[in-house]
């Protein structure tokens, strides 16, 4: 046969070969009891993929839009490797209608994707650019017409930079201004976008962002981290309340980085690490928003930062939470990092991707359980998750990810068990649709379920993105 028949043979065997061992797993979920569709997710259980504004769109000087924050950054020279910014990304602007496309035909329900505060607002507050408004809209429409549903982020770290220039998120300033502009979106989107999301990951935003500086805007030092943290948290609560100002059919929640801390080594000191880590990253974020008060071995740190009315401010009934899960965190003593604790050494055995990061299917299946009982059995999103690995387009066209393959399988089967044990999941998104701009990584990693010809901006479907079209198929129920 030929070369591109005998790779599409071989590519179409590997798939298969690959998803044997799923639906062998499935298999044996559905025969634990109970009837005979036990492995199979509910009927109206969200198969979506998400994806970010200044990760995707490009077009950064188009249609009146403003400089954001990662645009300064990354044309520091330093700030990204090789130099890459999201100038063009993925040119998701111009290119929406065929990305789309490959949402319907993936058999996904739901797209999370983020709307650019400076595409809407270039000056963060002030004259909207209905062109920008408008390019949301067009897609808002566009994904009703086949057949998606979206759901609208707010805020995926791309802040205006002329608000950056007035202190940003050090700026308790910005959280009015933050709920104005979740006033206007709302205004124009609010009667067809049903899912709204105030942030995506404050917690990492903060941290990286203004506590080490290696994600934009680039500051540095704990006091900055803190104040970027609290700021984040009183504009969620602001924003919920005019987002509910505005129409009352809303469903509103958050979406936070939601990973188990472990101690990197059975020390007393890694011990008291990892709980401090545990608080700063997974609670400073989310116990204000839940409890009204911040996790005890951080809360002497916010105090300082807390006026009158700010926690009550905070604590907003919210519809859902969005958990973004990747891998747990091993956390040892580290006197000199931002937080006194900081990424330590992992368990003899354990496999990675290609970000280094360590891979648990089962501790997915942890975090929602602990999400159940510890914040009163909300109803939870996996709103990302997913794996870089170093994909290569072959010869023949197709591009071949057998470790994506496995590592999403075991995580949709740890989402399972969730279920099985009682947690209300209500849904999965996939991080991320096609490959992107990745911050600080550039265009050198690759997360996607599409392949992104950086040369030609082609989008090419991976073998997961078959893979995972074929599992949402034969393993959700139908009504």
């Amino acid at each position: 046969m030929s070369n591109i028949a005998d790779g599409l043979f071989w590519w179409t065997r590997r798939l298969l070969l690959a998803g044997a061992g799923l639906f062998a797993s499935v298999r044996a979920l559905r025969s634990r009891g109970g009837s005979s569709n036990d492995g199979w997710f509910p009927p109206n259980f969200v198969w979506g993929a998400s994806t970010a504004s200044y990760q995707i769109e490009g077009a950064v000087g188009e249609d009146g839009r403003g400089k954001s924050i990662w645009d300064v950054f990354s044309h520091t020279p330093g700030n990204v490797k090789n130099g890459d910014t999201g100038d063009i990304a993925c040119d998701h602007y111009h290119r929406w209608r065929g990305d789309i496309d490959l949402l319907a035909r993936g058999n996904f329900s739901a797209y999370r994707f983020s709307t650019a505060w400076p595409r809407i607002l270039p000056s963060g507050s002030g004259p909207i650019e209905q062109r920008g408004l408008d390019f949301y809209e067009r897609l808002v429409d566009g994904l009703i017409a086949k057949g998606l549903n979206p759901w609208l982020c707010l805020y995926h770290w791309d802040l205006p930079q002329v608000l950056q220039e007035k202190g940003g998120w050090l700026n308790r300033d910005t959280c009015a201004i933050f709920a104005d502009y979740a006033r206007f979106v709302c205004q124009r989107l609010g009667d067809r976008v049903k899912h709204w999301v105030t942030f995506n990951e404050p917690n990492v935003h903060a941290l990286f962002g203004y506590g080490t500086g290696v994600h934009a805007p680039g500051l540095k030092g704990l006091p900055n981290a803190l104040a970027a943290i609290h700021h984040l948290n009183l504009a969620h609560g602001r924003a919920v309340e005019a987002l509910r100002g505005e129409r009352a059919d809303l469903r509103i929640g958050t979406v936070i980085s939601l990973q188990p801390v472990r101690p990197s080594s059975n020390t007393a000191d890694d011990h008291r690490a990892a709980e401090r880590f545990d608080a700063m990253w997974n609670g400073a974020c989310l116990d204000p928003l839940i409890n009204g008060a911040y996790p005890i071995p951080v809360a002497t740190d916010f105090a300082p930062l807390s006026a009158d009315g700010d926690l009550a401010t905070m604590r907003q009934s919210i519809d859902y939470l969005g958990a973004n899960y990747y891998s747990p965190m091993y956390i040892a003593k580290a006197p000199d990092s931002l937080y006194g604790a900081w990424f330590g050494a992992t368990p003899a055995g354990t496999h990675f991707t290609a970000m280094g990061w360590p891979i648990d299917a089962n501790a997915l299946t942890e975090e929602l359980i602990r999400l159940r009982d510890r914040y009163g059995d909300p109803e939870l999103y996996v709103t990302e998750n997913g794996a870089c690995y170093d994909d290569q387009l072959a010869a023949d066209g197709t591009v071949p990810d057998d470790n994506r393959i496995r590592y999403l399988r075991d995580h949709f089967i740890a989402a399972r068990q969730a279920l099985a044990a009682g947690v209300k999941l209500r849904g999965y998104f996939v991080w991320t649709l096609m490959d992107n701009f990745e911050w600080a990584e550039g265009y050198g990693r690759r997360f996607g379920v599409v392949y992104t010809d950086y040369k030609t901006l082609n989008r090419i479907p991976k073998a997961s993105y078959h893979w995972v079209s074929k599992f949402i198929r034969d393993n959700t129920r139908r009504e």
